[in-house]
């Protein structure tokens, strides 16, 4: 039976104190599909974005920002199928000052539970004199003109002042002022490059509280940027000091050294709740399967060290730490991993489990499959569960992830026999179908997965370039799921690649070929 702790039910959730129902209520304004889809590298389809979507919405998330509209066709119709399948939460779209994004971007949205309208605008001296080169007054204009117009569609408009961190802060107070007045509910203040200092910020956001002089007809929001490393820190500090809204991404990705993450706001406030008395609407027991779906969909994989969801961010190596956590968790846990969602590797499913065991696991984890879907992922659970004794909670996830997720396939890897070893050349046979077509080849490489991949090259003549290749352990143990991601290039084109097998080589040729079914989906 398992161990309660002092404050925990037991289900994963620990039980709220009554105070916390009474204390000010942090708005969540989740931005992963929109600033953390501009990271270098990443491109989600639509169907990603839903995933991701959905599991936001299981989260507790208050408002998405779905992406950029007028940035292009995919982006537009991935914000309207998000704005009309999400219905318990805010879904926003981004809009420059300009009447024709906004009128993209409500297109995209109309169709959502109280839409809103994210229209933004530079501030600062140096983006109006070098960007922008429009004067202060100009810009005045520009931002209240928008937000006037963004204000016919909806009631719910929010207002960015781009580089506000960098920006005369009376200058700021003024355009703030003259936006409320034309309609925004929302006040946003990002620093943009991240290059606010914590204290420093805090004093801004002060400043801005107690000299706009209609504020208390607003939210005032904070997206602040990781390049120093402080956004987490900013942001605590700007809440201390007013913020009621916070923009930020799952594990943090997003533009240069990314964004606040999410994980680490949430949890510091629910941690530190004597020194940070507010509460948002995050079920904190999602956190690690988020972290986890943006991970394989991006294939921005977590740093080791990463808080809250890295890989050891519940591991203690020190015998005097395991000595300590043995005894009691709290000597060396701030936070218990179940409110995380941290599975705590039991077993759970085996190799004579069936169908129904296998959906209302699947149910438990927060995944709604239809019964087609069901049958997909249970054909692999199956094989999987032949070749490995345990079947863990991580390793579902990744079944669910490969069947439902996956893209329509083009190449499908049928044979693979690898030779290798001491004094010997690596050799790979490898046979793949492509449209009923079964073809088969060989080669030799510099290891293992090289001469696979070099075969893999033969057969589907391909001129992409491997940019990267990456190995991680899903689970522990010799018979461990072995995840690989690769990302290839082919011309202007760049896409990641994910696949998962207790064979590591076998999980290689998974991925290639799934970069490979990527590369010609976008292409088409």
């Amino acid at each position: 039976m398992e161990e309660k702790d002092a404050g925990y039910d037991g289900t994963g959730k620990q039980i709220m104190d009554e105070i916390g129902k009474d204390r000010p209520r942090i708005i969540i304004f989740d931005t992963t599909l929109r600033d953390g889809e501009q990271s270098p590298g990443v491109s989600l389809n639509v169907e990603e974005k839903l995933q991701i979507g959905h599991q936001l919405e299981r989260m507790g998330v208050n408002v998405l920002e779905a992406g950029f509209p007028i940035a292009s066709p995919g982006d537009f119709q991935g914000v309207k199928r998000l704005a009309g399948e999400l219905r318990d939460l805010q879904v926003a779209a981004l809009a420059r000052a300009s009447e024709k994004d906004i009128d993209t971007a409500w297109d995209a949205i109309k169709g959502g539970a109280n839409p809103r309208i994210h229209t933004f605008l530079a501030t600062s001296d140096i983006h109006l004199k070098y960007k922008l080169r429009k004067s202060r007054e100009q810009v005045l204009e520009m931002a209240a003109a928008a937000v006037k117009y963004a204000a016919a569609y909806t009631s719910n408009v929010e207002f960015s002042a781009e580089d506000a961190s960098r920006s005369d802060l009376d200058f700021l107070c003024r355009v703030f002022e003259a936006v409320v007045d034309a309609g925004a509910t929302t006040l946003n203040f990002p620093d943009t490059v991240g290059y606010a200092i914590p204290w420093d910020f805090g004093r801004m956001i002060r400043y801005v509280m107690e000299n706009t002089k209609n504020i208390h007809r607003a939210v005032l929001s904070v997206h602040c940027h990781n390049d120093l490393g402080l956004a987490t820190a900013n942001v605590l500090s700007a809440i201390e000091n007013g913020a009621r809204q916070v923009e930020c991404t799952i594990n943090g990705i997003g533009e240069r050294a990314g964004n606040t993450a999410m994980e680490e706001v949430v949890m510091a406030i629910r941690t530190r709740n004597d020194c940070l008395p507010y509460r948002t609407d995050i079920v904190t027991t999602e956190i690690t399967s988020a972290s986890r779906l943006v991970a394989t969909l991006t294939g921005m994989q977590v740093q080791p060290n990463k808080a809250i969801v890295g890989a050891n961010a519940f591991a203690h190596e020190s015998g005097i730490h395991q000595d300590g956590v043995l005894k009691e968790r709290t000597t060396y846990e701030i936070m218990d991993p179940r409110d995380v969602g941290l599975s705590q590797g039991s077993l759970v499913l085996g190799k004579h489990s069936g169908r129904h065991a296998l959906k209302a696991r699947l149910e438990e984890l927060g995944y709604t499959l239809s019964d087609k879907e069901i049958d997909s992922v249970f054909v692999r659970f199956k094989e999987l569960a032949d070749r490995k004794k345990e079947i863990f909670t991580e390793d579902l996830k990744v079944l669910v992830a490969g069947e439902i997720l996956k893209i329509p396939e083009r190449f499908s890897l049928k044979y693979l026999h690898v030779a290798g070893g001491s004094g010997i050349k690596p050799t790979a046979t490898v046979a793949i179908e492509e449209g009923g077509e079964k073809r088969i080849t060989c080669s030799l490489g510099a290891g293992p997965v090289d001469a696979a991949f070099q075969a893999v090259k033969k057969l589907v003549r391909t001129d992409s370039i491997l940019l990267r290749y990456n190995v991680q352990s899903i689970t522990g143990g010799t018979d461990a799921l072995g995840k690989v991601t690769v990302r290839l290039r082919d011309g202007d084109v760049e896409v990641n690649g994910q696949g998962a097998d207790p064979d590591i080589i076998t999980a290689s040729v998974k991925a290639y070929l799934n970069a490979l079914n990527r590369l010609e989906y976008m292409k088409q």
